[in-house]
């Protein structure tokens, strides 16, 4: 099936690619539009790990506030322009980073950031919880690196399920990499802080 001009029009709306990337994929999708998006989104993956040695160095400061205001966030996040900082789409992701970190209490950015005497102290607390399990040492292994990827998706944004998804399908780091490939630019989530009345010293 050809890639028509309203189709390319919708996937244009819906991805933000560009018209000749937009017209490969319908080819490749043979005019499906949903399989078409899927293409988009594995090439625009794959661009934004080519992205990762570029220097992020504009971006904005984000800010949410809860509606009863006894809760906000401060959130930095980088880009390579400051061009990219005022569009839309990176607006929205910030808003969306904020409001994430509001409601799942994230403790960390990334796995990557995650101390390792931090790891260390978890992988001993599973293995007291299982040293009285009569399983081998390999299995007992496996059983506690699964808890330690349960702990990292509720303790590190980048990891934890997207709260706009209720399919809990969508990772917080998909969204940030779904705006790479839509400005073209590295997206960088670089730090933040949550602040809750009554909390903290």
């Amino acid at each position: 099936m050809a890639a028509t001009a309203q189709l390319v029009k919708d996937l244009r709306d819906r991805t933000g690619a560009g018209m000749m990337d937009c017209k490969e994929a319908l080819q490749a999708a043979k005019g499906d539009l949903e399989t078409a998006v899927e293409f988009l989104r594995k090439k625009g993956l794959a661009q934004a790990g080519k992205r990762a040695h570029r220097e992020a160095r504009e971006g904005v400061i984000g800010t949410y506030v809860h509606h009863s205001a006894k809760l906000g966030v401060l959130i930095e996040v980088n880009c390579e322009s400051d061009f990219v900082a005022r569009t839309e789409a990176f607006q929205d992701l910030v808003k969306d980073l904020g409001m994430q970190i509001a409601a799942s209490n994230p403790s960390y950015v990334a796995r990557e950031d995650v101390p390792a005497e931090v790891i260390e102290k978890e992988r001993e607390i599973y293995r007291g919880q299982l040293a009285d399990q009569k399983k081998p040492a390999p299995v007992i292994a496996k059983i506690i690196e699964g808890k330690l990827d349960k702990f990292f998706t509720e303790q590190c944004l980048l990891e934890q399920p997207f709260i706009k998804d209720a399919s809990g399908k969508t990772k917080v780091r998909e969204l940030v990499d779904g705006v790479n490939a839509k400005t073209g630019e590295r997206i960088v989530v670089k730090r933040f802080a949550r602040f809750q009345v009554g909390e903290g010293g």
